[in-house]
């Protein structure tokens, strides 16, 4: 199951510079505004030292993480809905990414203007959130005159539908996101295949500087106090430290941030929100030739879990052997697992859990 992810905000706030952190792929970094009119695209690896634990009772030739697809989107400004700036050209990019990382300047820097002249994160929240809603009323506008049409003859499926929209558009011209409005399951079904930009699962990172990594500034506690109204999570990294940790090998990587308090790169903690943002998990599996994390939906039950292996471990799915990861550690081997009663045998209403090992029995 691919991830992919959209990183989000106005011009000059740091997000590229932080996806060239996470990413494979390195992008131009400029102090200009709109100086880039196309996304940028990378892949990384989602950080998670359990396969390393695995490896070290269970050698194999590689270990392969978890993956996810990173796509940086050009600077927004006010008016990019209508072409200002960089104009449309993000808007498709942004309907493909399952998840939104808003990336949010929260740092002085005179060689570096904002836009707006300003640092106001959350104005820049204001403005991003605004240019997605307008979007958004738009998309839903089309469809509301589409099954309108289908409404005047008494439908009650399409008046339904359109009682349903009003309610969504509504909720956006009062200059909310979709995905704070609650509704029945039935309701919601109504816009799923709409891909709305405002429904997106969304996090925001404030991009301080050095001396704030540990403890924020006066612009991450407005941000964090504007996130908890609004049930979001909120990530303090240093996008500057970020790309100076990512130059370093591993071993000067971890000299590095003992100096400076911190456990782990902020990047490492950004994936991982953002592959929880989606209530992604992993299960294991474990062989001579490789250890391997595998993405699946939280709630999936074996079967579905053997399928993002392989569609014929799905289709001809028998049974599940089922290690808990913490058990594995604990015992040292699967051998004493399986000798210690912990190994277990699961069928196909199995729900797996994050940390699972499993070898999948099946029959094509």
């Amino acid at each position: 199951m691919g991830l992919k992810c959209g990183i989000v905000g106005v011009t000059n706030s740091g997000k590229t510079t932080l996806f060239n952190c996470m990413s494979n792929t390195k992008a131009q970094v400029t102090n200009f505004a709109f100086s880039t009119a196309k996304s940028n695209m990378g892949i990384c690896d989602v950080p998670d030292q359990r396969l390393g634990e695995i490896h070290q009772i269970a050698k194999a030739e590689k270990l392969i993480y978890a993956s996810v697809e990173i796509v940086d989107i050009p600077g927004l400004a006010k008016g990019a809905s209508i072409g200002e700036g960089v104009g449309n050209s993000f808007l498709a990019d942004i309907r493909l990414c399952d998840t939104l990382i808003h990336v949010l300047r929260c740092f002085d820097d005179p060689n570096l203007p904002h836009i707006e002249t300003t640092i106001n994160p959350v104005r820049d929240i204001e403005t991003v959130d605004l240019e997605l809603q307008i979007k958004d009323i738009e998309q839903i506008d089309r469809k509301i005159q589409k099954v309108e049409r289908v409404a005047r003859v008494g439908d009650k499926e399409a008046r339904f539908q359109l009682e349903v929209l009003n309610k969504y558009k509504s909720h956006l011209e009062n200059f909310q996101n979709v995905r704070t409005l609650q509704l029945a399951d039935n309701e919601e079904k109504v816009i799923e295949d709409m891909s709305l930009l405002t429904a997106k699962p969304i996090f925001f990172v404030c991009n301080v500087d050095e001396k704030s990594v540990l403890t924020g500034n006066a612009y991450s506690d407005a941000v964090e106090a504007y996130a908890k109204e609004v049930g979001a999570e909120v990530l303090i990294i240093a996008g500057k430290l970020e790309s100076e940790i990512a130059e370093l090998e591993a071993e000067d990587q971890k000299m590095f941030l003992e100096d400076v308090g911190l456990s782990e790169p902020g990047v490492n903690k950004l994936l991982r929100t953002a592959y929880n943002s989606l209530n992604l998990i992993s299960f294991f599996t474990v062989g001579k030739k490789e250890i391997r994390a595998w993405t699946i939906k939280k709630g999936m039950l074996a079967p579905q879990a053997a399928g993002a292996i392989h569609s014929d471990l799905e289709r001809g799915f028998i049974r599940a052997e089922v290690i808990k990861y913490d058990d594995l550690i604990t015992y040292g081997s699967e051998l004493d697992c399986k000798n210690a009663g912990k190994l277990s045998v699961e069928g196909k209403n199995y729900e797996v859990q994050d940390g699972d090992i499993l070898h999948i029995r099946f029959n094509v």
